[in-house]
């Protein structure tokens, strides 16, 4: 099964915690998919992924794109898998995809801070337990640092 990893985001933001998961997965030899819920949170990231460090960035593209399929990472609002991705990130509150046992790995991503992004959660959790996957969850304390919490 699937291992589905939830992020519980509480002292620092999507921005800057999504680039350091992602270089991560990049660096294992991992195709990545990234899946927002919203063209305006799809096209912050779009910007946001070329330009979060000055010594680096992160090549990727959009699932319209022509040679998505062979970018390293693909920002997506379907849950489609254009790239091969072995793993997917879901922001914003995006559905776990519908054939999640074709990844190695999902990360879902949400904002401790927004009640309704940790009922969502919440939600994901049931579902990704009643379907059998291997689920954990990762809470960052103060320094950022991220704890395993179950």
């Amino acid at each position: 099964m699937t291992e589905i990893l939830f992020y519980h985001l509480q002292h620092q933001p999507l921005e800057r915690v999504l680039p350091t998961l992602v270089e991560r997965s990049l660096e294992r030899g991992w195709q990545a998919a990234i899946q927002a819920a919203s063209e305006e949170r799809l096209a912050a990231l779009d910007d946001q992924l070329w330009t979060y460090s000055d010594e680096s960035f992160l090549p990727h593209g959009t699932d319209r794109e022509p040679d998505a399929a062979s970018q390293p990472v693909v920002l997506t609002l379907k849950d489609t898998n254009p790239n091969g991705a072995s793993i997917r990130f879901l922001v914003e509150g995006a559905d776990l995809p519908s054939d999640a046992s074709g990844y190695a790995r999902i990360c879902v991503l949400f904002d401790g801070t927004d009640q309704d992004a940790l009922l969502r959660a919440r939600e994901q959790w049931k579902q990704a337990k009643e379907a059998g996957h291997t689920i954990a969850y990762w809470q960052q304390d103060e320094s950022g640092r991220w704890n395993k919490k179950a």
